[in-house]
C-alpha cells in the first residue's frame, strides 16, 4: 500500500525533526548542469585544472563518478574517479590526507561517520563560508539543516551532502508467495520466517541476512538495533552508554538472527554478497542499504527485476524501533590539497544539483526537499522514508565519537565468543574508551 502524499509531508517533516534531534543531518537556484556541461560554462578555467574523486563503489556513488566525469567538456577542466570498497576506501585516504604532501585527491566520499573521523584529525577543511556564499547559486537552502548538522561534528560544516541512506527490508516476492509469507513487521517475525524456510527446505542459501562481515559492519548492525531498543552511544558529556541496558539487548537479538537465519556462513557475506543474493535468488531477504536497491531493477544485474519488495526495515519489538539508521553521505575537499578549494566546491555543488539529484532518485534517497516532491515513482521511497522516520540514528557528534566508534569496530565481533557474557563485554569496551578518550583530551 502507497503512502499518501498527505502521508509523506508528514514523515518527510517528521525524519527532519529526528534526524535534527540525533545530531544527524546543512543549506538555491537554478538547473546549472546544462549549463556545466557547455565548454563556456560557469566551471570554465583560465589554465588547467585537475580534480581527482575518491569514493566507495554503491549504484549512486557510480551515478555521482559519471556526473562527475561529464565536466571533461568544460574548458580547462579534467576530471577523474576513483571508486573503492568501503573498507579500502578508508584505508587509503587516511594515508593520504595523513602525510606531510599534496593530497592526491580533491574531493574525498564519505559518511557521517568518516567525516568526522577526518574532521576531527584536521584531515578537511569547513564549508561554511562557500556554503553561505553560493547559497542562492545552487539553492543549497533546500537541503535541510539537518543534514548539514550531521556533517558538523564541531559546529562547522565539513561535507556537502549528496545523499541520504538507511537500511530496508528486501525480499524476494516469488519465494514469499511460494511460501506463503508475509512481510516481517519484527526481528521475531523475522526469525520465524526463516525458521519455516529452513524447515521446508527453501533453495536458497540464506533465508535472511544483516551484514556482518566486518568490524565496521558490526558496528553499525549494533548501533541500529542499540537505538531501536532506545539506547544512545555517547552521552552529551561524551561518556559511554553503549553498555547499558539497550545494549547488551541489541547484542542478543543480533546474536540470535544470527543463530536462527545466517549461522557461520552468512557471517561472511559483504555487503556486496547480500546484493548479488538477492538479485540472483540465492538469498530471500535481507536487511540492507537503500542504495542497494536500484539495482534489484536493472536487468544487467538481476534476474529478479520487479520481484524484489521493498519493506521498512523490521523493528526490535513491537512498539520498538526499527533497526535502520538515518544517515548521509557527504564530499569532502581535503586540507592539504593544491587546488582552490573554492572552485572545488563549485564543482561539488554542480556535480549535485536539482536536475542532477532528480535523476539520481532512481539510486538512493537524495538530500534536497524538493526532489521527495518530484520523484513519487521511486519504488522504495515510501519503505527508505518509513525505515528513518522510525528508525534514527544514535551517532554522536562529540569529538569522542571516532574513537568509540574505533572500539566497537575492533570489539563487536567478539560477542560471538562472550554469549554468556555481552555485558562484560560491553562493560570492557566502555572502560577501553575512556581510557582512549581521556590520554587524548576529549572527555574529563
Amino acid at each position: 500500500m502507497r503512502i499518501s502524499s498527505d502521508c509523506r509531508r508528514r514523515i518527510w517533516t517528521t525524519l527532519l525533526a529526528a534526524l535534527t534531534t540525533a545530531g544527524v543531518f546543512a543549506g538555491g537556484a537554478g538547473d546549472s548542469s546544462e549549463q556545466a556541461a557547455g565548454t563556456d560554462g560557469p566551471l570554465a578555467a583560465e589554465s588547467p585544472v585537475q580534480i581527482d574523486m575518491i569514493g566507495w563503489r554503491f549504484p549512486v556513488t557510480e551515478f555521482y563518478a559519471e556526473e562527475l566525469e561529464s565536466f571533461n567538456s568544460i574548458d580547462n577542466l579534467t576530471v577523474s574517479t576513483q571508486m573503492l570498497d568501503a573498507q579500502s576506501l578508508r584505508e587509503q585516504v587516511r594515508l593520504a590526507l595523513a602525510g606531510q604532501g599534496e593530497s592526491p585527491y580533491e574531493i574525498v566520499h564519505g559518511d557521517n561517520v568518516f567525516l568526522t573521523e577526518l574532521a576531527s584529525n584536521g584531515y578537511i577543511i569547513a564549508l561554511d563560508d562557500y556554503i553561505e556564499k553560493y547559497k542562492d547559486t545552487y539553492d543549497l537552502g533546500d537541503i535541510d539543516d539537518s543534514l548539514y548538522t550531521l556533517g558538523s561534528p564541531d559546529g562547522k560544516i565539513y561535507g556537502m551532502p549528496i545523499t541520504a541512506n538507511t537500511m530496508l527490508y528486501f525480499y524476494n516476492m516469488d519465494i514469499f508467495e511460494e511460501y506463503n509469507l508475509s512481510v516481517p513487521e519484527t526481528y521475531a517475525d523475522v526469525i520465524a520466517i526463516a525458521e519455516r524456510l529452513d524447515a521446508a527446505g527453501a533453495d536458497v542459501d540464506l533465508p535472511f541476512a544483516i551484514n556482518l562481515h566486518a568490524g565496521w559492519a558490526w558496528r553499525q548492525e549494533f548501533l541500529n538495533f542499540l537505538n531501536g531498543f532506545g539506547g544512545t552511544f555517547l552521552g552529551e558529556d561524551g561518556m559511554p552508554r553503549f553498555n547499558e541496558a539497550p545494549g547488551v539487548q541489541a547484542l542478543e537479538l543480533m546474536l540470535e538472527t544470527v543463530d536462527a537465519s545466517m549461522g557461520a556462513k552468512g557471517l561472511s557475506w559483504s555487503v556486496d554478497d547480500v546484493e548479488i543474493g538477492l538479485e540472483t535468488g540465492r538469498l530471500a531477504s535481507a536487511s540492507t542499504w537503500a542504495s542497494r536497491a536500484a539495482n534489484m531493477d536493472d536487468p544487467t544485474k538481476s534476474r529478479y527485476v520487479g520481484r524484489i519488495g521493498f519493506a521498512p526495515a523490521p523493528k526490535v519489538f513491537a512498539g520498538g524501533g526499527r533497526a535502520a539508521p538515518a544517515s548521509a553521505d557527504y564530499y569532502m575537499i581535503p586540507a592539504n590539497t593544491s587546488v582552490d578549494p573554492e572552485y572545488i566546491f563549485r564543482v561539488i555543488a554542480e556535480a549535485s544539483d536539482l536536475e542532477t539529484q532528480n535523476r539520481g532518485a532512481d539510486f538512493s534517497l537524495m538530500t534536497r526537499r524538493k526532489v521527495s516532491e518530484e520523484r513519487r515513482d521511486v519504488r522504495y521511497l515510501d519503505a527508505a522514508l518509513t525505515s528513518i522516520a522510525e528508525g534514527g540514528s544514535t551517532a554522536s557528534t562529540h569529538p569522542g565519537n571516532s574513537i568509540g566508534i574505533a572500539v566497537l569496530d575492533n570489539e563487536l565481533s567478539k560477542s560471538l565468543n562472550r554469549r554468556d557474557d555481552l555485558q562484560g563485554l560491553l562493560d570492557e569496551m566502555a572502560a577501553a574508551y575512556i581510557e582512549e578518550a581521556r590520554q587524548q583530551g576529549v572527555i574529563e
